[in-house]
């Protein structure tokens, strides 16, 4: 189901947006931008009957420059495939403008072999749908990123974090550098800081409470944690420049975490 550029559109091909971008800002102010994440549970915004549960996309506004809007359409239980059936990437790129980004993080929901709604082949149909992010979004002048999955809370007997995505980030890693397409490794980035961390001090950052031993979502110091491997990962492929991030390293309090009530 893999389609063309052509077929998708050149729109916004004919100038780099690099270029696009520095001739706006010679021009005037630059115009406020706005992030886009499309992505599952690890991401989404969680609400009051969910707490303390966190997606770490509710932490990524507390790092990035007030400028550069945080638009999170990451939702539960989505893949790649999923997320485009139920007109949801339909829906982000509607509203994405020239020179704005769109964050792309699948693979949790991808993996699921028993439901063929969501699964997706690392090495075919989930490429071909991660492709359709990465058309949609430079056919309208704004910049895909591709962000391989946060890893899960999991461990062998010897301490040892193990890998718990299988192909999937290979797939994102080769799918990128056939596109082009900057690529965060937050998979491998999250499995070296559970590895740091070990066994009992992960559980600090994951969705552990009296009732729940939850190894796939964060709380919010993990959410906190994942957002700014993020950050640091926007600015180390330069889809980001260093005066759009603040807080690199300073400290965010956990109280700024805040849990909406859900819209009846």
């Amino acid at each position: 189901m893999s389609i063309t550029r052509r077929q998708v559109g050149v729109a916004g091909l004919g100038v780099p947006l690099a270029l696009a971008m520095a001739g706006t800002a010679q021009a005037g102010p630059r115009r406020p931008r706005t992030l886009y994440i499309a992505g599952d549970s690890t991401a989404a915004q969680k609400y009051a009957d969910a707490a303390p549960e966190t997606g770490w996309g509710m932490a990524l506004p507390f790092l990035l420059h007030r400028q550069l809007t945080v638009a999170n359409h990451a939702v539960n239980g989505r893949s790649s495939k999923s997320f485009v059936d139920e007109g949801r990437l339909e829906a982000v790129l509607s509203a994405i403008r020239p020179g704005d980004l769109l964050l792309v993080q699948f693979a949790h929901n991808d993996e699921k072999t028993a439901d063929p709604t969501r699964y997706t082949e690392p090495w075919s149909t989930y490429q071909d749908h991660l492709r359709l992010y990465v058309e949609g979004a430079r056919a309208r002048g704004a910049r895909p990123v591709l962000a391989t999955a946060v890893e899960r809370r999991r461990f062998d007997a010897d301490g040892r974090a193990v890998p718990s995505h299988g192909e999937y980030p290979a797939a994102m890693r080769a799918l990128a550098a056939q596109e082009r397409v900057a690529l965060l490794d937050v998979q491998a980035l999250s499995l070296a800081l559970w590895q740091e961390l070990g066994p009992e001090e992960t559980k600090r950052y994951f969705n552990w409470t009296a009732t729940e031993q939850d190894n796939t979502h964060f709380n919010p110091p993990g959410a906190i944690a994942v957002a700014r491997m993020v950050a640091r990962e926007l600015l180390r492929t330069r889809v980001l420049a260093p005066r759009d991030v603040r807080r690199p390293d300073g400290e965010i309090p956990e109280s700024w975490i805040t849990w909406p009530e859900a819209d009846a």
